[in-house]
């Protein structure tokens, strides 16, 4: 019988969920979207787990000790350890490649990277919190302010949060809509009025550093050409950063992901 690997992943979106498994990430990836009809239809973002990662909340020995092959040889495709307060057990440092998976199973692999996207007080941000958080917010403070700030605050925050940002022109959306009694908006699922109130109140009083515009996130109906830079895991002053590749390295060395972006 053929032998596996085990592997252990933590999916981010559309749920936050521990999981053992026998496929490899390509694998696992096109299992999640297309493979099972119980499973998601739409993108998928999970990680590599590191395999010797433990934690007293997770029966991970267990769960790893029942993902074996079938009787036939066919591997054990998923193995649920846990389904709730996950990424809030599993430290920064054990999160290894990120993935990001078309609707029809293509998978993008992501690796950690310096961060270097400084902070300029004149920019307002459009930030998508991921997991566990899936709240849409802009803000004038950059990356690593803004995962500090989620993740030490208790009123809107959580301990540990991914995020990442909608690239959208804040400023020319301003110029273009500020004669127009109704504003338009191209983002889905946004409320325009909401949204230019929002900005306006931002850059009148710069005391106040974010500003909430949907407590429902909008990753599942935008592609994901229109996320800016990458990928943040925070947890206080600890951050780790993923970058997408650019347009050229995506189209030359990723074309069967890119092509089927949408």
């Amino acid at each position: 019988m053929t032998e596996y690997k085990k592997h252990l992943y933590m999916t981010v979106f559309p749920n936050n969920a521990l999981i053992a498994s026998q496929l490899e990430p390509d694998q696992f990836g096109e299992h999640y979207t297309t493979g099972s009809a119980k499973h998601f239809s739409q993108k998928v973002i999970f990680a590599e787990i590191d395999i010797n990662f433990r934690d007293p909340y997770f029966e991970i020995d267990k769960y790893l000790a029942e993902t074996v092959a079938y009787a036939d040889g066919q591997p054990k495709k998923t193995k649920f350890i846990s389904s709730y307060n996950v990424l809030e057990h599993v430290p920064l440092s054990a999160i290894q490649t990120l993935y990001l998976v078309t609707t029809n199973g293509k998978v993008l692999p992501l690796q950690p990277s310096k961060d270097t996207h400084f902070h300029d007080p004149r920019k307002i941000r459009i930030y998508q919190e991921i997991c566990p958080l899936d709240t849409l917010v802009v803000s004038n403070i950059d990356h690593q302010e803004f995962g500090k700030l989620i993740t030490t605050q208790k009123a809107k925050g959580a301990p540990k949060i991914l995020f990442t940002q909608i690239d959208f022109d804040t400023d020319h959306f301003l110029e273009s809509n500020k004669s127009k009694d109704i504003p338009y908006i191209d983002l889905p699922a946004v409320n325009p009025s909401r949204f230019f109130d929002c900005i306006t109140e931002l850059k009148d009083h710069p005391e106040k550093i974010t500003k909430t515009i949907s407590l429902g996130g909008i990753l599942r109906d935008i592609s994901y050409k229109f996320l800016r830079h990458g990928f943040w895991f925070a947890c206080c002053e600890e951050i780790k950063f993923y970058s997408m590749p650019s347009s050229d390295e995506l189209e030359d060395k990723y074309f069967y992901w890119w092509k089927f972006v949408r």
